[in-house]
């Protein structure tokens, strides 16, 4: 008898679902957008004067980096598995919206700068608002 762990060796996969299940939603991303920005305003009022403080920085930092990364996610999977030509004929500007929103998304985990969380969720919203057209 063959071990089919020893010929195929299991891996672990992550996906939206890529069936695809026509199931897409940009408030994820405008939440996670959001949030980046919340932790943005909570790092700047954090004075480190012990660990208990040292801790909560820490911990914002690490949620506003993973929201960041969320945003670059959910906005990926909208734009390689929902979009297609028809809407790139209705919004020529696509693929710019989303170039330029991956960046400000990257810029947040990189910094942190009230102006450019609020550029993230500007550009999030707007970007649920070119989905929320798409479907009319």
């Amino acid at each position: 008898m063959r071990n089919l762990f020893a010929e195929f060796t299991p891996v672990t996969v992550h996906a939206h679902c890529d069936v695809p299940c026509g199931i897409y939603d940009p408030s994820g991303a405008v939440v996670a957008a959001k949030t980046v920005a919340r932790m943005v305003e909570l790092i700047g009022q954090i004075e480190v004067t012990d660990s208990a403080t040292r801790n909560k920085l820490v911990r914002c930092i690490t949620a506003k980096e993973e929201h960041a990364e969320k945003v670059k996610h959910e906005v990926q999977v909208i734009w390689s598995d929902y979009f297609k030509p028809e809407h790139l004929a209705k919004f020529p500007d696509l693929h710019d919206q989303v170039w330029k929103l991956l960046k400000l998304a990257s810029k947040n985990k990189q910094n942190v700068d009230a102006a450019a969380a609020a550029e993230l969720v500007a550009a999030t919203e707007a970007f649920a608002a070119t989905f929320a057209a798409s479907k009319a």
